[in-house]
Parts: C-alpha cells; structure tokens; sequence
C-alpha cells in the first residue's frame, strides 16, 4: 500500500466553496483502479489548509493511472484553481 500525502493551501476566503467542490470530485477519485480509501482533513491553526491522504494499492495506480486517465481532467478542474501555491505531494510506504 502506498499512501499519497497532499498537503493543500486554499486561497483564503475560498474554504467553503474548495469543500464542496471537494465533496462532489471525491467520487471521482475514489472511482479509479487502485484506489483503497482517502481522508480530508483542515489544519486547526490555518483554516486555509487542508491534508489530503489517499491509499493506493500501490506507487502506480496514483502517478500513472490516476493521473493518466480522462478523469485525472476532471478532478483538477474541479480543484485546483483553489489552490496557491499548487500542492506539495509526497507517497509513503510502511516499513
């Protein structure tokens, strides 16, 4: 399993509208080959920040079949003009 780490800055002012955007495109990521699950989650002390951790079967199914695919399209139209700067995205693996 490899888990995918995004570490998202929003605009500010723009958090409501990046969670609902967000609560919609989730269905699309979680559509893909590979994937096992994700979690959301808003930093206490910057309300503009978010984490995002995503499980994949492995390395693969996140950098070419999710981001290769048709869907890859969707997702970042629905995402990612929330975001300055563009996310920082880091994969992990158990030891």
């Amino acid at each position: 399993m490899t888990l995918e780490v995004a570490i998202l800055d929003v605009i500010a002012g723009q958090e409501t509208d990046f969670e609902d955007a967000f609560s919609k495109a989730q269905s699309i990521i979680s559509s893909m080959q590979g994937y096992l699950g994700h979690e959301l989650k808003r930093c206490v002390e910057n309300k503009s920040r978010y984490i995002l951790l995503v499980q994949w079967i492995n390395l693969e199914a996140h950098t070419q079949g999710f981001r290769g695919s048709p869907e890859y399209q969707d997702w970042k139209a629905a995402l990612h003009h929330f975001y300055d700067p563009f996310p920082t995205v880091e994969h992990y693996e158990a030891l």
